[in-house]
């Protein structure tokens, strides 16, 4: 059987996957050398895509409540009660929280009904979450939501700069793509970001900046270039529309980043015209997030470094399709296809559509949308393939709101979430693998998603489920489609609109499409390399500077003398329903760790590997303490994956402030006043168990493993063994002196259970060789009681390469036979071949053993 040719379900990326059915829910996952996001390409997380299609966890049938019901009953339950909200309380009083996880025909038809016939413009999306400053900043400059570049650019500049982007660890196909232009052309590298990160590690230049420190820093390296005489007069004056004053303010920005520093960046980017600015969430999620695309864009367009191969500013987007929906209208501040709200712009989008009840403005975004769910204000609300319980800022705020709201319907693949817990009526989603239709990439190109599996239980398509919702309030014609591909001509017929008022956006040429082709699409993208080539989209085809200036810095109460930054770890996705199922993904971080400046660790009394509570004006979570010189001191890193399905520990979203940026309303997930708390607990320990557990006990954090789970354990008093550990035969050593306890439970053919490690004061035994035990090694009840083996093995080490599962040891041990290069570290032992994302570890590890070797030798 030949592969089936789809699309990621990760990162804005969008890189083409080669997908071969094995069995009922198996499949083997490769890249597709075709597609031209990646080239056949994959980093971790879509390596190990085929570990994350099982059924475990899904939902499976309509619930009303905790009933399973009829999609009849469901459907006509959420019918009747957004009929009857609307009735008494108004349009306004209905919204939608949509998500970047959605197919861009499921985003289509959902804004459809919301703008065109319930009238409410309450949609949002949780890009609202990681994009939209990007999407405010472009509409500032160009007059329309447009990439102006693509990755192409990427392998003809030789100058990139990245700005609040770990490329790496969160886009690692584009970090590949960099790397080769760097072996290739000697392409240099730039990172600005606070944090010295793995990708920060391997750049030509780090540009430590203070948390929201790049608007400072972009507009006094556009007065440094002016200065130099390097600003492009001509283009300038040709295609873009500079406000009065704008050069009278920018030499007042002065960016608190030593001088040398400042002059070396400076030097680099005068001397390299072919350059390219990728920007991230480190800009995006900020109160100044708009001000910071536009201080970029400001840059690129002085100095005429636009629209050419190899230069612009390239904002890279965080989920599969935040661009697909931004296309259709998914944004509050959106109507559909790029247009507006202008009475012009209503009238013909309600003329497109027939609507019977257009809404008449923009609606409310996601943290003002949440707020008026917690005033009352709305009261009915329906959120499909996200997680805000887990993912919004000040997430009890957000909990409560749900809890108060009179409905909830929640779209989703998992039965049990967060979110789901608050829902009066649960409708089970298809999953990847599953869903047929379209996705957008960052730089614009459209590809498909199409199914390897038939729907498990009762599973229905997102739009499937809108259309009939539509049916049951009245407006079946206009959702008669009988499948995605009638919905994407209707979406593809829909961007004349774009071009009639003046927009680039244009899929007119796919809006007759028939079936078969549209099953056979082929990646295409819209407005081709450099869309803004020949006009920007607005009334004079001139883009705009738009002049910004830093904002104060962020109060920071004398009780949260810290900075709490927020981010993603390597191999794991949003909240971790998907990645979380993943044994191999899990490997890479198993517990939530808050990384520390040494000096701090000693300032605060703390040590690494030991408990700590992170507080903010906000609320409290507790992590793992983890030392790291990567970190500014006075500065906090915590990741953003846990949830409470995963652990008491490490749920970021209670403490961000929901502080917005006053132009796109992104929250400022990057720069919150926190305090670091100690957490001491009475007692430590672990157990490896078939089934997941929820341990009454102070802090624990959970992580799939081969056969089971790993769950991480401490608490305070006595230890409720009897609520840990399953039934079955129990062996058992203790020592007393310690408070030391180890258990070991196997079933009636001696088939292992579960172990169990516990302590007062002593030591645990390393959880690698009882992991691999536990995955159905044959090791005895004496060896798995004493947590080693009989005849000591090897110690891998930390593991370095989760795609071919190369630990630490071996890549050290590749250096010492002679290896030299990343390159050639690879060929020894495979690490850093696949994704690329543990090649800054190997490069990190190189160079630190290589001087360890040369001082020997001295």
């Amino acid at each position: 059987m030949a592969a089936t040719r789809t699309t990621c379900p990760y990162c804005g990326v969008g890189c083409g996957i080669a997908a071969q059915v094995t069995g009922p829910r198996n499949v083997t996952v490769k890249g597709d050398k075709a597609h031209p996001a990646n080239r056949g390409a994959l980093c971790s997380k879509g390596t190990h895509l085929g570990e994350t299609v099982g059924l475990e966890g899904r939902l499976l049938h309509p619930m009303i409540g905790n009933e399973r019901a009829s999609w009849e009953e469901a459907l006509d339950e959420v019918a009747c009660r957004m009929r009857e909200c609307i009735a008494e309380h108004g349009p306004d009083s209905v919204a939608f929280y949509v998500s970047g996880q959605l197919l861009t025909e499921d985003y289509y038809v959902a804004n459809k009904l919301a703008k065109g016939f319930v009238g409410t413009g309450n949609i949002d999306t949780n890009s609202r979450l990681c994009m939209a400053s990007a999407v405010a900043a472009h509409i500032r400059a160009f007059g329309e939501d447009v990439v102006p570049c693509s990755y192409a650019d990427l392998d003809a500049a030789d100058l990139i700069l990245l700005v609040g982007s770990n490329t790496a660890w969160c886009h690692p196909v584009v970090w590949q793509r960099i790397e080769k232009a760097r072996e290739r052309r000697g392409t240099k590298l730039v990172v600005v970001d606070p944090r010295r990160t793995e990708t920060a590690e391997r750049a030509d230049l780090h540009i430590a900046i203070d948390p929201d420190g790049d608007v400072a820093l972009f507009n006094a390296l556009l007065a440094e270039m002016k200065e130099r005489g390097l600003v492009d007069q001509a283009a300038l004056e040709e295609r873009c529309a500079v406000p009065e004053g704008f050069w009278d303010d920018l030499g007042a920005s002065v960016p608190n980043v030593p001088g040398r520093a400042f002059n070396r960046l400076a030097d680099l980017v005068a001397t390299h015209p072919r350059m390219v600015t990728l920007f991230s969430q480190g800009a995006n999620q900020s109160v100044q997030g708009t001000d910071k695309g536009n201080a970029i864009i400001n840059l690129h367009l002085a100095l005429g470094r636009i629209n050419r191969h190899g230069t612009g500013p390239f904002s890279i987007t965080g989920q599969p399709n935040a661009m697909g929906g931004r296309e259709v209208g998914g944004l509050a501040n959106m109507l559909a296809v790029h247009l507006g709200f202008s009475e012009e712009e209503l009238t013909d989008v309600g003329s497109f559509w027939a609507a019977p009840n257009m809404c008449r403005g923009p609606g409310l975004k996601a943290v003002d949308m949440f707020r008026a769910v917690h005033e009352g204000r709305i009261r009915f609300l329906w959120i499909m393939a996200t997680n805000p319980a887990v993912s919004m800022p000040d997430a009890s705020f957000v909990r409560e709101a749900l809890e108060r709201c009179p409905t909830v319907v929640v779209s989703d693949v998992l039965a049990e979430t967060d979110t789901s817990r608050f829902a009066h009526i649960r409708l089970p989603a298809l999953g990847w693998g599953e869903k047929d239709g379209t996705v957008t990439n960052s730089e614009r190109m459209v590809s498909r998603q199409r199914p390897l599996f038939e729907a498990p239980g009762e599973a229905r398509a997102d739009w499937k489920m809108v259309c009939e919702v539509a049916r049951r309030l009245g407006h079946g014609a206009a959702f008669a489609f009988d499948g995605p591909a009638a919905i994407f001509r209707e979406y593809a017929a829909m961007t004349a609109l774009s071009l009639r008022h003046g927009k680039l956006l244009d899929l007119t040429g796919k809006a007759t499409i028939g079936d078969g082709d549209y099953a056979a699409l082929e990646p295409f993208q819209w407005g081709g390399t450099h869309p803004c080539k020949d006009r920007f989209p607005t009334a004079d085809g001139k883009a705009r500077l738009v002049a910004v200036i830093p904002g104060a810095e962020r109060e920071k109460p004398d009780a949260f003398p810290l900075r709490l930054n927020t981010g993603r770890y390597r191999d794991q996705w949003h909240t971790m329903t998907r990645t979380g199922v993943s044994a191999k993904l899990a490997a890479h971080r198993r517990e939530p760790l808050v990384e520390v400046h040494p000096d701090d660790l000693a300032a605060f009394g703390l040590e690494a590997g030991g408990l700590a509570e992170v507080e903010t004006p906000l609320g409290k979570a507790v992590y793992r303490l983890a030392a790291s010189s990567g970190q500014r001191r006075g500065q906090l890193f915590v990741p953003m994956h846990w949830t409470d399905a995963m652990g008491s520990a490490g749920r970021t979203g209670l403490l961000a402030k929901p502080d917005t940026d006053p132009h796109s309303g992104q929250p400022g997930f990057k720069d919150t006043p926190a305090r670091l708390v100690p957490v001491e607990p009475e007692w430590r320990g672990f157990l490896l168990s078939r089934e997941p557990v929820r341990p009454p006990v102070l802090y624990w954090t959970r992580s799939r493993i081969e056969g089971g789970w790993l769950t991480e354990l401490a608490g305070l008093g006595s230890v409720a063994i009897d609520r840990l550990l399953p039934a079955g035969r129990c062996s058992e050593v203790a020592d007393q002196v310690r408070g030391m306890r180890r258990l070991v439970v196997t079933g009636e053919t001696g088939e292992l259970l579960a172990l169990l490690f516990l302590t007062r004061s002593g030591t645990l035994p390393g959880r690698d060789w009882l992991v691999r035990q536990f995955a159905g090694k044959d090791a005895g009840v004496n060896e798995l009681l004493a947590g080693r083996p009989s005849t000591p093995l090897p110690d891998r080490g930390a593991l370095v390469c989760v795609c071919h599962d190369v630990g630490e040891t071996a890549v050290l041990e590749a250096i010492a036979e002679g290896a030299e290069t990343v390159s050639e570290v690879g060929v020894t032992t495979c690490a850093g071949t696949n994704c690329g994302s543990c090649r800054p570890i190997i490069a990190r590890l190189l160079e630190s053993e290589q001087a360890r070797l040369t001082e020997a030798a001295e």
